[in-house]
């Protein structure tokens, strides 16, 4: 069986991830932040990515932030948590630290204990099998094939400079697999917090996906979304939520990364005309003539949905919020 939803609802100024205690670990998983799997205190179980990851600490807040931002556009997300990992659980469990190559050998670091991230896994890792990649024609038949279209929209909006990460899980053999994006680690370029704009990299590797894409109105439920519901204020009550230690107390840097999220609501669609002329071969059936002259160019669309907030020194103002 599937994990229940319990992503918060990032609009109510009340509402914030839940914190967990971790109280056993699963095993080690692949991938750059060398992250675990733990079963915690809600006796779910959670892939854990710890502060002193070998890519950056600042990763914990992307993960935190863009899977939030990513559930508020309604795509697939995995509920997402803060993870309480203690000290004496790391000194009790030699499989919990970091390998770092030091010298031409790997050196064995204990994790850091303390506020970690976790992101739920989708079921009983015990029972249920997730897959990352799948043959083009059981990831086309997918029950929710449809969200890879938003996920493009988000990942061009957040420049996710990262390849889009997606598990694949079902609860019968013989069903369509249910799809879920993970991993926003490497949303806003990693630990560098900015925006070098490269839209064909944002694309899925099964570009199969875009088929469904006959142009710039396939995006409209995403980007409506994100042009009228998404704004610096909402922004601001789900980094108020971060623990300021995941960004080392630099609450500039982390206000001013908001502030651009903000202002690149705008670009969202010119990216998306960006990345079907630089990949063509990835939208076949996106004909140029369904868009429309502001849709290409956005800044000089009329009546626009897209609100910022207006003030002296918006960093100075998302500090007292944050």
């Amino acid at each position: 069986m599937f994990a229940p939803a319990r992503t918060y609802d990032a609009r109510s100024t009340a509402g914030s991830p839940q914190t967990l205690r971790a109280v056993e670990h699963i095993r080690r998983m692949h991938g750059g932040t060398q992250s675990h799997l733990m079963r915690c205190s809600d006796g779910h179980y959670y892939v854990v990515k710890f502060q002193n990851n070998p890519q950056h600490r600042r990763v914990l807040v992307n993960e935190l932030l863009g899977t939030n931002l990513a559930a508020l556009l309604g795509l697939p997300t995995t509920s997402v948590a803060i993870i309480e990992v203690t000290a004496d659980l790391i000194r009790l469990t030699p499989d919990l630290h970091i390998e770092i190559p030091w010298t031409g050998i790997w050196s064995l670091i204990p994790c850091q204990p303390g506020l970690q991230f976790g992101s739920c896994y989708p079921g009983d890792p015990h029972q249920l099998t997730l897959f990352d990649l799948l043959p083009d024609k059981q990831v086309l038949s997918a029950r929710n094939v449809n969200d890879f279209v938003g996920m493009l929209v988000f990942d061009i909006w957040t420049c996710n400079t990262d390849g889009r990460q997606v598990i694949f899980g079902r609860q019968d053999i013989g069903t369509p697999y249910q799809a879920w994006m993970i991993d926003q680690g490497f949303c806003f370029n990693g630990g560098e917090w900015n925006f070098p704009d490269k839209p064909r990299r944002s694309l899925y590797a099964c570009n199969a996906v875009y088929r469904q894409v006959v142009g710039i109105e396939s995006f409209e439920p995403w980007l409506a979304k994100l042009e009228s519901e998404i704004g610096v204020q909402l922004l601001w009550a789900i980094a108020k939520a971060i623990p300021p230690e995941w960004y080392e107390d630099d609450s500039k840097s982390l206000c001013r990364l908001l502030e651009q999220l903000d202002t690149r609501r705008s670009r969202v669609r010119e990216l998306l005309w960006s990345a079907w002329k630089s990949s063509p071969h990835a939208f076949p059936n996106w004909a140029e003539e369904g868009g429309t002259e502001g849709e290409k160019n956005p800044v000089s669309r009329n009546g626009s949905n897209i609100v910022t907030v207006s003030c002296s020194d918006p960093i100075a103002d998302c500090e007292r919020h944050i």
